[in-house]
């Protein structure tokens, strides 16, 4: 028993390094060796050839119409060494690679690996293919790939177009050219500028993966994405796309634009600018007609037109813009049509249809239209605004005119007749020329307190001043006839011409008109500082009496004169 216990434990001691010797005996897996590529064939032809060893390397040296061959591939020069081992060759002056019957390289130089298949040619290259020919210095050409390409600067021409760039990979299958840093393509009516370019060769069809300009008689275009047909003229651009004229300046989120029917559309936070006379548009579809000079925008476009201090905006469903056509009017005209509002600083005003002529700074306001001016209504079939060095010089309005005012005490003072025009100065309203079937209603106030009768007067015309955008006097200047009816007499009736409209739920604010377009960016809040207070006991003594307000005496207001 003695001794099988310590055969046992000896077999203990001795299974690890069986097992350790079983583990060497695996047997371990040789790295495979790259793969090796058809033997390069030397064909017969050469004029001289010397065979040896050079540096330790079996070398064939090759003088004279030296040719050699590879699966389609041939490659043709004046001397080459062939190295043996490496299935490898360095090919000298007068190079040329021919790839089947599509692609021709020729160079000063060029070394080709069998096995990879890949060729480097140097010194004046050049490549070809029924559709295009390419320059350069240093092109290495992978032909498993169908890869070409270089980094040295290259110039590609073919017979629409030419290109220049610092990189770019051509692949021989597809066609593609592929382009970066410092791409120029100049076609037939244009020049391109770009930093990223894919160009197929068979298309003819440019596509651009950064900031882009195409530059042309027509105007530039610019980009950061899209693509541009070089045979139909045809651009599709997306990323802050835009097109620019010597007058207009049109742009989105997306932009197509068509040269030879000189038609572009825009789409998405578009922004129309007219350079002559500091119009801007916005909206959310934009199209543009350059031949007719004229683009439309809609989508709850808005228009901002800066003039001085003053800027007016103009809401519409939809706003067309049509560039001057000198000499009968070099500005230009803009149109826009339903549900139109308008936003001034010390104007606002809402109609159906209105055109803003900008040779003569006249706005024409059509189908119901309403202005606030202060706290003065105007209302009438149809409106101009007159405008002059910016800012209004008179409102014309024609067929049921009625101006309306609301007082201190929210009385409403009103004028009415067939036709009225007012003038304004520093715009604020100075007088109105009431023409024709004129009639007036004014409440006469007391210290803004109360009413101490109401003025009414019924004549052929009148004229009404104002002082502070407040009536002051009326003028009746044919065929007057006028009342006075003190507060007592006064029946509800009375306080309203006929026709009378208050409609100062319509008055558009600031918000509602420049909408999302030309809001103004949040502020910061500005943190409140604290307080300090003092912990320092006041001394004792006796303290200021509170001073008494002072009254403020109170001169009644009298009633505007009337004059015959």
């Amino acid at each position: 028993m003695a001794f099988l216990k310590s055969l046992f434990s000896f077999l203990l001691v001795l299974l690890p390094l069986f097992a350790v010797a079983q583990q060497r005996s695996v047997p371990q897996r040789p790295t495979p060796p790259p793969p090796k590529g058809q033997r390069i064939e030397l064909l017969p032809g050469a004029g001289q050839l010397i065979g040896g060893k050079f540096n330790g390397v079996e070398i064939r040296k090759l003088i004279g119409n030296v040719s050699f061959k590879q699966e389609n591939t041939l490659l043709y020069c004046d001397s080459a060494y062939q190295y043996i081992d490496r299935n490898a060759i360095e090919a000298f002056s007068n190079v040329r690679i021919v790839q089947g019957d599509t692609v021709t390289i020729t160079g000063d130089r060029a070394t080709y690996d069998g096995d990879t298949r890949k060729a480097r040619m140097t010194g004046n290259v050049t490549m070809r293919d029924p559709r295009m020919t390419l320059t350069t210095t240093l092109l290495d050409y992978d032909l498993n790939r169908n890869l070409a390409y270089y980094s040295t600067g290259g110039h590609l021409t073919d017979p629409e177009n030419t290109l220049d760039s610092q990189f770019g990979y051509y692949n021989t299958a597809t066609k593609v050219f592929s382009f970066k840093r410092n791409v120029e393509l100049v076609t037939k009516d244009n020049h391109i500028s770009t930093d990223t370019l894919q160009y197929n060769t068979v298309s003819k069809i440019a596509y651009f993966l950064g900031p882009t300009r195409i530059k042309g008689q027509q105007g530039t275009l610019y980009a950061e994405n899209g693509y541009y047909n070089t045979i139909t003229r045809l651009s599709n651009f997306q990323r802050n796309a835009k097109i620019e004229t010597p007058n207009y300046l049109i742009g989105g989120d997306k932009l197509m634009y068509d040269e030879a029917q000189a038609y572009g559309v825009a789409t998405g936070n578009v922004t129309m600018v007219s350079k002559k006379d500091n119009i801007t548009i916005r909206g959310e579809v934009g199209r543009y007609w350059r031949g007719l000079g004229r683009a439309k925008v809609y989508g709850s476009p808005v228009m901002r037109n800066i003039s001085g201090k003053d800027t007016l905006y103009l809401a519409a469903d939809t706003l067309v813009s049509v560039e001057g056509r000198p000499p009968q009017n070099a500005a230009g005209v803009l149109y826009a049509y339903r549900k139109v509002k308008i936003f001034r600083r010390d104007l606002q005003g809402r109609c159906d249809s209105l055109t803003y002529n900008r040779q003569d700074s006249i706005i024409y306001l059509d189908k119901n239209p309403v202005l606030w001016s202060d706290q003065n209504q105007l209302t009438a079939d149809s409106m101009q605004i007159r405008q002059r060095k910016g800012k209004v010089d008179q409102m014309r309005l024609y067929a049921n005119a009625f101006i309306v005012g609301q007082d201190t005490l929210l009385n409403f003072n009103q004028v009415k007749g067939r036709n009225m025009v007012a003038y304004f100065v520093d715009n604020r309203i100075k007088k109105v020329d009431v023409l024709g079937n004129a009639e007036s209603l004014y409440f006469a106030l007391d210290g803004d307190t109360a009413v101490t009768g109401m003025n009414k007067a019924v004549s052929s015309n009148m004229a009404l001043r104002f002082a502070e955008n407040k009536l002051k006097t009326i003028s009746f200047l044919t065929n007057p006839d006028a009342s006075f009816i003190p507060p007592h007499e006064l029946k509800e009736p009375d306080k309203k011409l006929k026709g009378f409209q208050w409609r100062a739920t319509e008055r558009p604010a600031r918000r509602a008109v420049l909408g999302k377009y030309f809001a103004s960016p949040a502020k910061a809040k500005v943190k409140a500082q604290a307080k300090t207070i003092s912990t320092k006991p006041k001394p004792a003594g006796k303290s200021a009496p509170p001073s008494k307000p002072k009254a403020t005496p109170t001169k009644p207001a009298p009633r505007p004169p009337a004059t015959k």
